[in-house]
């Protein structure tokens, strides 16, 4: 009889203990459902620098306007952050909650180093993303990059490698293409256009390289060493276009001499 008592004050007690946890968690349901946690403020800075140059709160503020779903304590900061990081010019995003009705969001831009294909941009990481070109400072002067899906960072190497290259000329990159068939092609500021092949040492198509071809970086080191002779030796004449694909050399083809009658 006494471990009956016993058994039955157990069973009681425990449903008394869950009753009073089903209540607690009926409470705290229904508290947070109050209006009061509904996410009322979205704080937006930038991650690192003082002021942003492309993004705006508010541009965020409108994109993202209606589908923030949840409440301070239901809302989903991954699916909120994914959210902001397809506003243009938002690169990565940091989302936290703020007590209690408000989430602070810190963004990182996307930094233009240059022009990707047709009306795309590489950041500085070598990602390609989409953004409105005319947003651009007035005077910003962004080289063009041209390249197959998925070559962004290859093609970002080579313009840095070129870069370092012409910089002793006086020369900057204006422009590098890499065909679908991985060839390169190039324009510098001054108009004249390299034609260097396709490189053995980064062939996507052929990736053990061509037997007798230069690698990228040693068509580039012939033709700048030869920069200055061969200027001397033109005596002024102007370079339209220079073929750097041959094994021993490379062709140029001069501009044409514009005529000036005077009378």
């Amino acid at each position: 009889m006494f471990s009956d008592a016993r058994l039955t004050n157990f069973i009681a007690n425990t449903l008394a203990l869950l009753a009073v946890c089903a209540l607690i968690a009926g409470a705290v349901v229904w508290l947070a459902q109050r209006p009061y946690f509904a996410i009322s403020t979205i704080q937006i800075e930038p991650l690192q620098s003082e002021a942003f140059s492309y993004v705006t709160a508010a541009g965020v503020q409108a994109s993202i306007a209606g589908r923030v779903s949840g409440n301070f304590f239901s809302v989903n900061l991954d699916d909120t952050r994914h959210l902001i990081e397809t506003v243009p010019w938002v690169r990565h995003a940091q989302v936290r909650r703020v007590w209690p009705n408000a989430l602070s969001v810190k963004i990182e831009e996307q930094q233009p180093l240059a022009l990707w294909n047709e009306n795309q941009m590489i950041n500085t990481w070598g990602e390609s993303f989409t953004a409105n070109q005319g947003e651009l400072a007035d005077d910003a002067s962004l080289p063009q990059l041209n390249g197959p899906d998925s070559s962004e960072r290859l093609v970002v190497q080579r313009y840095a490698e070129l870069a370092r290259w012409f910089a002793p000329l006086n020369l900057s990159v204006h422009e590098v293409t890499l065909s679908p068939r991985y060839a390169w092609e190039v324009q510098l500021s001054d108009g004249v256009r390299l034609s260097l092949g396709r490189d053995p040492a980064a062939d996507v198509a052929d990736p053990h390289g061509r037997s007798g071809a230069l690698p990228f970086a040693a068509r580039i080191a012939r033709f700048v060493h030869a920069w200055p002779k061969l200027n001397e030796r033109l005596d002024g004449r102007a370079i339209s276009s220079a073929d750097l694909r041959y094994p021993n050399g490379f062709a140029i083809t001069l501009a044409p001499v514009s005529s000036i009658s005077s009378k």
